[in-house]
């Protein structure tokens, strides 16, 4: 197999996990009764999403927060996880 294909084939793969997994995150929202439904959450216990319009406290708390010591926090808005600069920032020194 070459190069060009493997990469391909791996960028397909990725692409489908990231659509099954947030598939599985809307209907997890989904099956809820409507006033239960709150958009944020973890699929599978493991991934954290979170579909609430973002705010401005809730970017800076994620994407800006020396107080916290993980470099990868739950992202604000969408699949997944966000890195946290104020972390990276306390490591370097800088804050």
């Amino acid at each position: 197999m070459h190069t060009e294909e493997l990469e391909r084939r791996v960028q397909r793969a990725a692409i489908a996990a990231v659509a099954v997994l947030a598939a599985a995150a809307v209907a997890t929202e989904l099956r809820k009764p409507p006033g239960k439904r709150r958009w944020h959450g973890r699929v599978a216990g493991l991934v954290p999403y979170d579909f609430r319009p973002p705010t401005l406290d809730r970017l800076e708390r994620t994407w800006w927060n020396p107080r916290e010591r993980r470099l990868l926090v739950d992202t604000a808005f969408g699949l997944g996880w966000d890195l946290n600069f104020g972390a990276v920032a306390r490591l370097l020194g800088l804050r």
